[in-house]
């Protein structure tokens, strides 16, 4: 597929080529031998040619406007768009066409019909393959605000730690093929405990001084094979499968994705002096939650970058930001709270108690 993209990119460069000097914009054939035998079937090539360029001109109908489009990107790029579509899926999603191979008699040729009016592809068509997430479960955290002889993932919580929560919704999620705990060895046992109970592979490591040095530290633990990574603070014990689901084809889609929910509070900068300097616009602003999904190749590419610069970084998709990648918010939901201090405690005693009336 990773090839197919490549030919893209060629078409892209032809178009904003041919566009910009006012002709007639055609997707390139690929007749010759070479092509043949670097892409396999030239059928296969002519089918992501011609939907990619039937989008583009479907998207924009005027040339100016599709050689202002084209000329963001450059054929040195391995995806034109920003949400970096790999699949036929993906296409559909983004530009809302069809493509249709068909064959037409002993002959063996195929016929390739593009559609505009075929209805977008429902989201819940693009899966998560089975085995294929790593989960990082960030529990090595202090928890200073609880006041509490432990940390603050390991209290009870209607009688079970917190951290275990999460721990066991990720377990039961066929798409996740191992949990790495980042924890103090000294709470090891509670998730050895919990193994027995579950059927994935379970591994541990250090945590770091800071966030993204215990993420770094579970990211050294990942399965190579993993293509993607989730990364969950094992403080948010009430994230819900429905939202996992949602975020983790998010990421698969776009390359890196995180919950949020949108700001509800009216949120004011100040100076030094605490004054207020400006309101910022409500409508814009979201709440960061967990999990944090992003491919594994990016955050390796971003870690490289904040380790060789020495940045800081809060969250986990900053560290992709750092790349200039775009990263999507998934609409979580306000359940998804983090557990700092005894008040966030009760509201979770509360939220479970009440869903488990509701059942």
């Amino acid at each position: 597929m990773l090839e197919y993209c490549r030919i893209c990119l060629e078409t892209i460069w032809h178009i904003q080529r041919r566009l910009k000097s006012g002709q007639k914009a055609e997707p390139p054939f690929l007749s010759n031998s070479r092509r043949r035998e670097k892409h396999g079937s030239p059928q296969a090539g002519h089918c992501l040619l011609l939907l990619f360029s039937f989008a583009v001109a479907n998207n924009f109908p005027d040339s100016s406007q599709a050689s202002s489009f084209l000329s963001t990107f450059s054929p040195s790029k391995l995806s034109p768009f920003p949400g970096k579509p790999h699949s036929f899926p993906q296409f559909h999603l983004l530009f809302g066409c069809q493509i249709e191979v068909r064959r037409r008699g002993r002959s063996g040729s195929s016929k390739i019909s593009c559609s505009a009016n075929a209805g977008q592809l429902n989201e819940t068509d693009l899966v998560v393959k089975e085995k294929s997430v790593s989960v990082i479960l960030l529990a090595g955290g202090k928890g200073k605000r609880m006041g509490a002889s432990m940390p603050k993932q390991y209290l009870p919580l209607l009688g079970q730690p917190i951290a275990l929560y999460s721990f066991y919704t990720f377990s039961r999620m066929s798409a996740v093929k191992e949990i790495v705990v980042v924890c103090d060895p000294s709470y090891k046992d509670i998730f050895e405990d919990a193994k027995e109970n579950i059927h994935i592979d379970v591994k541990f490591t250090l945590p770091g001084k800071e966030r993204q040095d215990s993420v770094y530290s579970g990211l050294q633990a990942v399965d190579l094979n993993s293509e993607l990574v989730c990364i969950h603070d094992s403080a948010r014990p009430l994230v819900s499968t429905g939202d996992i689901e949602q975020v983790l084809k998010d990421g698969q889609l776009n390359g890196a994705a995180v919950l949020g929910v949108p700001v509800k509070a009216t949120i004011k900068e100040a100076n030094s002096e605490s004054f207020v300097v400006r309101t910022l616009d409500r409508k814009t602003l979201w709440e960061m939650q967990t999990p944090q999904v992003i491919k594994p190749e990016l955050l390796r590419k971003g870690f490289e970058l904040v380790n060789r610069e020495c940045l800081e970084v809060t969250d986990d998709v900053s560290i992709v930001e750092h790349l200039k990648h775009p990263v999507f918010i998934t609409e979580g939901s306000y359940t998804n709270i983090k557990v700092t201090t005894p008040d966030d405690l009760l509201l979770a005693e509360r939220i479970l108690n009440l869903d488990s009336g509701e059942k």
